[in-house]
């Protein structure tokens, strides 16, 4: 290479890296995904998707099922529908502490029902400042989405959150990478249904005997407390979860 072609390859070098790109994101897909932990269960009764998940994205402290054998109850906090505070009932009651994801809606309307939480030890996560698709979203906006809520919670709660859930399940590599770099683990989930709609509800034995079934060791099981359903069988479902040899616990990850 003559030495005219080699200072110019080390000028569009040093350009490249002064344009910020040193950090190497470039070179992540951004391609925006939608999580689901699939249906194959593998001989211990986990979801092989999930289990996939954490293999392709550990790297970036994202998990679908923890390196621990308890469950975790984590609850999808975006707007408050009176089934909170008897979920917390059934929580103390059961002796059973889980991981709340709030909005930044839900962290500024509901002051009484995060405190209690709080007080109570559970652990609250953000789910985003707006419950914004963070594939869709500028690195400064990802930044923005997560750390505003951040500070709000710490302002207000003197709390500081840890874990982090993509609103909508929607995530990319480049999104869990941004989310590592604002000193965040992601969790998303290896159990899920459709509990979330509260004009069409599911019935209630037929949704005990799904979420009862689904437990395996390291479990992430993501329920929405705005469900009068998950409200109804919780007391159960921790019993009948029990009774199958297993335990609750919060993240180890």
């Amino acid at each position: 290479m003559t030495g005219k072609k080699t200072a110019a390859l080390m000028m569009s070098l040093a350009m490249i890296f002064s344009s910020g790109f040193g950090s190497m994101s470039f070179a992540l897909d951004d391609t925006l995904c939608g999580y689901g932990q699939g249906r194959e269960v593998n001989d211990e009764n986990c979801p092989v998707g999930a289990l996939m998940f954490n293999e392709q994205f550990y790297k970036y402290g994202a998990y679908a099922v923890t390196d621990g054998d308890k469950i975790v109850l984590t609850f999808d906090q975006g707007y408050e529908n009176g089934f909170t505070a008897p979920i917390l009932d059934t929580l103390r009651e059961k002796n059973v502490k889980a991981v709340f994801f709030l909005t930044g809606d839900y962290a500024k309307r509901n002051p009484e029902l995060v405190k209690r939480m709080i007080s109570e030890g559970h652990i609250i996560g953000n789910h985003g400042m707006a419950h914004a698709s963070l594939p869709k979203l500028s690195d400064e906006g990802i930044k923005e989405e997560i750390m505003s809520l951040h500070e709000y919670v710490k302002q207000e709660y003197g709390y500081e959150m840890k874990y982090f859930r993509p609103p909508c399940g929607e995530y990319s590599e480049k999104a869990l990478a941004a989310v590592h770099d604002c000193g965040y683990t992601t969790l998303v989930w290896s159990f899920a249904y459709c509990d979330w709609n509260v004009d069409d509800q599911p019935e209630e034995n037929e949704s005990l005997d799904r979420v009862s079934s689904a437990a395996h060791s390291g479990a992430i099981y993501l329920l929405h407390s705005v469900s009068e359903t998950n409200c109804h069988i919780l007391p159960r479902v921790i019993d009948n979860i029990r009774a199958a040899g297993f335990e609750f616990g919060l993240p180890e990850v």
